[in-house]
This record gives C-alpha cells, sequence and structure tokens, in this order.
C-alpha cells in the first residue's frame, strides 16, 4: 500500500509519499526558516501562512517525484499533534479534504511517535525490536521511553523545563550565533575547548532517575556570558569553547540517562529521534557507548530527523496495515498532545 502523509507541526511544510511503510517514493518539503530568523524562533503566524501557500506545492512535488496517480494512494496520514495550533490546522484542513476527495482512510500520526518510527526506516526490519528504549530529542520535546510495540509506550522521563533543542537555541542566541542554535553550535563546537568551561549536573528534586532539566545549564551559561562581556574576555574563541563545553555536557546528559534507561530497563535497542538526532557528535558518543554496552542503535537518516512526512507516512501506513487504524473526518488538532 501507498501512503501519503502530510507534516505542518512547525515551521517545516512536508508532503511525502511511502509504499509498504519503508520505501520513500516522494518527499517534499519547504522550510520558513529563513523568515524567522530575524526573530531568533518561529513566529507562528509567518509559519501558518507560508503552510498555506507551500501544502499544495509539496503535494504536487511529492506526486510528482513518486510518479503515481491519487488513485494509487491508499491512506492519507496526517501529523495531529503536537505543534502550533495553526500550523496543525493546515495540514489537517488539507489532509481531510484527499481523504474526502479521493474516498480513502484518513489517519491521524503523533508527530512524537513518528520522530521514533523514523528511527527504523532505515534499518533491518521495520518493526519495533523487543525489549527496547526510545529517545525522543527534538526543539520542543526531550523524553525517554520505554517502547512497548508499536503504538504502545511508557513514559520514563522527560524535561523538566526546555527542550534540548530549546536550550541549544538559547545558548546560540546568547553566544551571537544564528538561528537554528543547535547547527550554529556543532559547527563551532570543534574549534573550542569542552573542558574550559564546567557545569553542574541539575539536582531534580521530585521526578525519575531519567527527567532532564536544561534550565540550570542555560542560565549558567548566562552569567558567563555577562561577566564575559562585562571584563572583555568575550569574542570568538570564548564563544567557541562555551559552544563545545555546552555541547559536551548536553550530550553526555543525554548519553548517561539514555544508557541507564537501558540498563535498568534490560533493554538492548535504543531508538533515537528528532531534530537533535542530527547532531553528528552527540551520533557518535552514541555509537561507541552502544557499542560497549551492546545495544543495538537505531538513528535515522539525516533527512528523517528533520521534521518529515515520510516518517508520518510510514507510521501511519503501519498502523493501518497491523492495528486498522483510522481516524474520522472530525479528527481536532491536539497542539499538546504528548507521549500516549
Amino acid at each position: 500500500m501507498i501512503a501519503l502523509g502530510i507534516e505542518t507541526s512547525c515551521d517545516e511544510t512536508a508532503v511525502g509519499l511511502v509504499e509498504k511503510a519503508r520505501k520513500i517514493l516522494g518527499h517534499s518539503m519547504v522550510s520558513s526558516v529563513a523568515f524567522h530568523r530575524r526573530y531568533g524562533g518561529v513566529v507562528p503566524e509567518i509559519a501558518c501562512r507560508h503552510h498555506a501557500e507551500l501544502v499544495t506545492y509539496c503535494l504536487e512535488d511529492a506526486l510528482r517525484q513518486a510518479g503515481v496517480p491519487p488513485s494509487e494512494v491508499g491512506l492519507v496520514a496526517v501529523t495531529y499533534g503536537p505543534g502550533l495550533p495553526g500550523a496543525l490546522l493546515v495540514g489537517l484542513a488539507a489532509a481531510k479534504s484527499l481523504s474526502f476527495a479521493w474516498k480513502v482512510p484518513l489517519l491521524g500520526v503523533n508527530h512524537l511517535h513518528a520522530h521514533l518510527y523514523a528511527a527504523l526506516m532505515t534499518h533491518e526490519p521495520a518493526s519495533w525490536p523487543k525489549r527496547s528504549i526510545g529517545l525522543v530529542i527534538s526543539g520542543g520535546h526531550t523524553a525517554l521511553v520505554k517502547l512497548k510495540g508499536i503504538s504502545g509506550h511508557q513514559i520514563l522521563g522527560q524535561t523538566r523545563d526546555d527542550a534540548v533543542g530549546e536550550a541549544f537555541d538559547k545558548v546560540a542566541k546568547l553566544l551571537g550565533l544564528g538561528y537554528p542554535g543547535g547547527p550554529e553550535i556543532e559547527k563551532m563546537a570543534p574549534q573550542g575547548d569542552p573542558r574550559r568551561m564546567k557545569f553542574s549536573i541539575p539536582k531534580i528534586k521530585s521526578g525519575t532517575p531519567w527527567d532532564f532539566s536544561f534550565s540550570g545549564v542555560k542560565t549558567a551559561v548566562l552569567r558567563r556570558v555577562e561577566e564575559a562581556r562585562r571584563t572583555g574576555e568575550f569574542g570568538p574563541v570564548f564563544a567557541a569553547d562555551m559552544a563545545a563545553s555546552f555541547q559536551d555536557f548536553v550530550v553526555e546528559e543525554i548519553l548517561s540517562k539514555s544508557i541507564s534507561a537501558c540498563r535498568t530497563t534490560r533493554s538492548r535497542a535504543l531508538l533515537a529521534g528528532g531534530g537533535v538526532a542530527a547532531n553528528l557528535f552527540l551520533r557518535g558518543r552514541l555509537q561507541e557507548a552502544c557499542r560497549a554496552e551492546k545495544i543495538k542503535l537505531y538513528l535515522p537518516a539525516p533527512l528523517l530527523t528533520t521534521d518529515n512526512a515520510a516518517m508520518v507516512a510510514g507510521l501511519g501506513c503501519t498502523l493501518y496495515a497491523r492495528e486498522g487504524a483510522r481516524s474520522q473526518l472530525s479528527l481536532a488538532a491536539e497542539p499538546n498532545l504528548g507521549m500516549r
């Protein structure tokens, strides 16, 4: 079966066609990030306007790439949450229209579940490994979950404040770097000394051992930058050292808690997904640690770390084929949808 996926949860407009839950036939994605850079973050009104303008273009482009007519599409899958309310509504309106016009089932997909499924799309087999841990790391979410099949999850820990991608953006802004901050810090970090700045491991008074907190390290960076500006220490060398030190600290936090979750639950597989999973330093450290622990690591291809539509189509196809899942045309956007 060929599934068409639509993704409009944030600033990327994407449409993809996937066959048998894995094979990407066509994928078109346009980001409005260039329009958000001057503001240092995503402006919902700008994102929504671009989704409305671009979703038809992406649909036509994806169909052209795939070389298949609409009559061969058997399912329309769409992200219904979490995300920006207005942005989600644009995708839902497009998906409902296509489902009604083409007379094919509609299925709402959880954006966070799709990020984890993306980690499986380039691996064999394309099924949830038994006794596995999922790591969602993106601009809006950071969570560790115990996976229970294709649609079952038990939350082990999540961020108590900033998501990891959000922390990268804020620290990059403090250092005078561009937006989005993750790629900018990753690019600058190799030029710096990761041992120069020391950060304390956050103490979380309540919650689980696998909860995250990045507000403390962000505040520590702020105070150190303010001091450096007062003393004249701030400059390219300082910024590079801070970028390296911050990235090293965050990666070690993610790494230690992910491995700890695998050990405690006796899980032999780790799936990582989300925009931060594109960070090459993080990918390398995860590969080293999982190799040492004899844990099977599933990482998505770079294209599939973004807010893409292929993962939406792939997961939708799997849920429909295995569980007969489908949604009504009354499907509503759930901006605050979490891991369920």
